[in-house]
Formats: structure tokens, sequence, C-alpha cells
């Protein structure tokens, strides 16, 4: 694949699979739409022949799969993560559905391309998170994603396959790809994932040490919080803004002499 296409900027992340089909079928899924990038979070069996039977002409992307043992490890250095969810969530952010969540990744995955960046390791990365299939992503998994994202499927039937669910979002990439004149994203330099999570374990700190919040009776302050930082997608320089305000909170201060 051109390593200037936005599709090799995408991640598409299957966290805590249970079968080896699946991921198998996900992989032949990723292909046939130009999709190469496949990372797992703890999977249950993998490698695995039912994965490697599963995918078909695909024993690429499974070869060249990244396992990971947490979601965070797994949505590192990208700026925009998406979560795949089959139901609205309390406190998570605004969702979008398929095509607009498709269209929004591949705007933030442009960046690169039309800031002059050809090295795939220096452009813009984004992820697409799938959760198990039995209980999809948790709150807490869903939490770490900018983005929720539903499939209009039938609300009196809303059961979709793993490996469906990810064929669907990748043909809706692959169509975003191809829209013509499709909006490239502003010039600004996104946090990336690991980034903003750093915030948010600084402004936590601080947030207990200067008593506003009681980690005993912690309620949604964290949570809200995350949703806000979410739909602010925060740039690098916003965020070394906040962490520099943070530093600054936390030092003693010095009493003036009268």
């Amino acid at each position: 694949m051109n390593s200037t296409s936005p599709l090799a900027r995408v991640r598409i992340v299957l966290s805590h699979p249970s079968h080896p089909g699946n991921i198998g079928a996900t992989a032949r899924a990723m292909k046939t739409m130009g999709l190469s990038r496949l990372t797992l979070v703890a999977p249950k069996l993998f490698p695995h022949p039912e994965a490697e039977a599963r995918a078909s002409g695909a024993a690429d992307v499974l070869a060249n799969a990244v396992v990971c043992e947490t979601l965070e490890q797994a949505l590192a250095g990208t700026v925009l993560a998406a979560g795949m969810s089959a139901r609205r969530r309390d406190l998570a952010a605004s969702f979008r559905w398929a095509r607009a969540g498709a269209a929004e990744l591949l705007a933030a995955a442009r960046q690169g391309t039309h800031a002059g960046v050809q090295n795939i390791e220096q452009s813009s990365e984004v992820a697409l998170v799938f959760g198990n299939e039995s209980s999809g992503l948790s709150n807490e998994e869903l939490a770490l994603c900018h983005l929720p994202v539903m499939i209009p499927a039938n609300p009196e039937y809303s059961s979709l396959n793993l490996g469906s669910a990810v064929q669907l979002m990748c043909y809706e990439l692959r169509l975003a790809a191809q829209a013509p004149g499709a909006p490239p994203a502003g010039e600004a330099d996104l946090a990336t994932a690991d980034e903003v999570e750093a915030l948010h374990a600084h402004l936590e700190r601080v947030a207990i040490v200067s008593g506003f919040l009681d980690p005993a009776q912690p309620k949604r302050l964290m949570q809200r919080l995350r949703r806000l930082f979410a739909r602010a997608r925060l740039e690098r320089e916003e965020i070394s803004i906040l962490r520099g305000l943070l530093s600054t909170l936390e030092k003693p201060k010095v009493r003036k002499k009268s």
C-alpha cells in the first residue's frame, strides 16, 4: 500500500478478542478494503490455525499484527481513536454514525499527507477500536477513545458478528478515502492518545492533592473531564499549556514577607 494513503495510517484494533476465527475474518475484511495495520489487545488465542484459515489470502496482515497487553498501549501515538459501540453510553462523548465516524477518522489521518509528511511513522495515525465479541468495549475502554461510533443497525436486533462489523467499517473507511474533494484536517498538531492520558493522570493527581477530588468518593469528575477533552480534540500546544499550569499549581506557594 502507498504509505502516503490515509488508509495506511489507520489501525484496526480488536480488544480482547475471544475467537481466533474472528481475528482471521478481520484480517481478510481489512485487506479487501486496502487496510493492513491490525492490532490485537490481549487475544485469547493467537496465533492460531483457525485465524490463518479464516484469513484466506490475508496471511500477511496476520503476520504483521501487533499484539499489546492493554488498550492504552494499542492507542499510543494515535491522534484520534474511534470506539465502536452498539448503544449510547452515559457520559460518553457525542457519538457518530458509521459513515460520519469513518470520514472523521480519515480527515485526521490525512493531516500527515497535507503537512508534507511522507514517513508513515511520523504522520498522523488513527485507530478504529472494536470490543470483545460478547460484551463489546467496556465503559473504561470507550473512555480511552475520542469518538464513539455506532452502526445504524435494526434497533430490535442490533447483534452483529465482529468480522461483519469490521468489514462494514473498513468499507466506510475506503469510501471516505476515495471521496472526491474530501476536506483535509487542519494543520494543527493534534495531541496523541498517550499525551492526553498523561494529562488526565496529571490533572487527577493535582485534583487529589488540592483537595478538589476525594479519591474515596470520586463520583464522575474524571469521566466528565474525559468527555470534555474528547470533544475538544486537544492539540499538543494546548496539552503543554494545561500541564504547565498544573505544574505551577503543584509548586508550594511562597508567602511574601509583610
